[in-house]
């Protein structure tokens, strides 16, 4: 990244890009914090399991110091015996090579989160270039390591060198002592030091840490450019989303006239709009099950004819419900009175015998329609 561009890159990074480079196993991490888990975690370890591995050392060194007259003059059994003895060694190590391996991964968890990037193993040529290599070697991150490095040597060392000539008397007299005090007064030089060297590791921790984070936001920002091209990529493109409104809007449609032979009754005005109703007892109102203008009404009133679908035309009333009611909602409050009165009609001509009394008629539809005053439809009445 050269200076120019670090310095059009101004934005902070993006939650999508951060996550993006997440992927590519591009992280914050921090060494001195990877060291304090570790080494805090094996000194808690040794307190808890101290008095398990001294006996168990004990024992060890009982059991290597013992001659087996059994094995003398037999070499065939010496390496076994070996092999024994460094079983025995190991063992009672055991839980704080565990504690210490569960702690690698703590660091990684607290700086970054924890994730296996399959990115990061595939092979980058340009990683393998030698003027990469040197920008490498004498790059700005290079020297900030070398810094560290001397600085944690620095510290490690005189805390070490403090340690040791506090304890130097005790040291020089474990010789002198049985087994089981020099054992206990080694554990204890052990944890002192350890406990030195944690301390010392968390100071360089708590100021490397915040500063891993800044170097890898600061390498994440973004330009001007580059944020508003995400933008676009979030918001999709254009020409995909008029697609995908139009997939909807058929989708919708097929719906709705797949409705439309259900439906109890189509409002007409007389071909502009038109408006299908359905109820069934239980309903607390009549519901809308499709609605168009235009060729959909066109469309919507040929389908109802061919199933025999009631088609009343009502213009102010159909052009009500068209711009108050929603398809699969109920029907507006106001616009009750009016479509119980279409309803009924309905009914009495589904009742109503040829030859046995006059054929019904609706009367005037008083429709409140948008706020404007009662609308006079006088008798609406063709009956498909």
């Amino acid at each position: 990244m050269g200076a120019e561009d670090r310095e059009d890159r101004t934005e902070q990074p993006t939650d999508k890009r951060l996550r993006e480079a997440r992927e590519k196993g591009d992280a914050p991490r921090s060494k001195e914090l990877a060291n304090v888990a570790v080494l805090g975690s094996t000194a808690i370890a040794l307190v808890v399991f101290g008095p398990h591995i001294g006996a168990a050392a004990q024992d060890w060194l009982r059991a290597a110091l013992t001659i087996d007259p059994a094995i003398l003059g037999r070499g065939d059994r010496l390496l076994p015996h070996a092999g024994q003895l460094m079983a025995g060694l190991l063992l009672p190590v055991l839980p704080l090579l565990a504690v210490a391996l569960a702690a690698c991964v703590v660091s990684p968890v607290m700086m970054g989160g924890l994730r296996f990037a399959t990115q990061s193993l595939k092979v980058d040529f340009k990683r393998m270039s030698p003027k990469a290599g040197l920008a490498r070697m004498y790059g700005k991150e290079s020297v900030a390591e070398l810094l560290r490095s001397l600085l944690r040597v620095a510290l490690i060392g005189g805390i070490g060198a403090w340690v040791v000539r506090g304890a130097f008397s005790r040291l020089l007299a474990m010789p002198h002592g049985s087994l089981e005090s020099a054992v206990a007064e080694g554990l204890g030089f052990l944890s002192t030091a350890l406990i030195s060297m944690i301390a010392g590791l968390g100071l360089l921790a708590a100021i490397d840490v915040p500063w891993q984070k800044y170097v890898y936001i600061t390498k994440q920002k973004m330009t001007k450019q580059e944020v508003r091209d995400e933008a676009k990529q979030a918001e999709g493109n254009p020409e995909i989303k008029a697609r995908v409104r139009q997939v909807a809007r058929q989708m919708s449609q097929r719906r709705m006239m797949d409705a439309v032979p259900t439906a109890d009754v189509v409002v007409m005005n007389p071909s502009h709009y038109a408006v299908a109703l359905k109820y069934q007892p239980g309903m607390r109102a009549p519901t809308v099950v499709a609605k168009g203008v235009d060729e959909m009404a066109l469309n919507i009133r040929a389908l109802a004819e061919k199933h025999r679908v009631a088609v009343v035309e009502a213009p102010p009333l159909a052009r009500a419900l068209y711009r108050q009611a929603q398809v699969d909602q109920e029907i507006p409050v106001k616009l009750y009175a009016a479509v119980a009165q279409v309803l009924s009609y309905i009914y009495q001509l589904r009742a109503w015998v040829p030859g046995r009394g006059p054929m019904p008629s609706m009367s005037a539809l008083d429709v409140g329609a948008d706020g404007a005053p009662d609308v006079d439809a006088s008798r609406a009445g063709e009956l498909t």
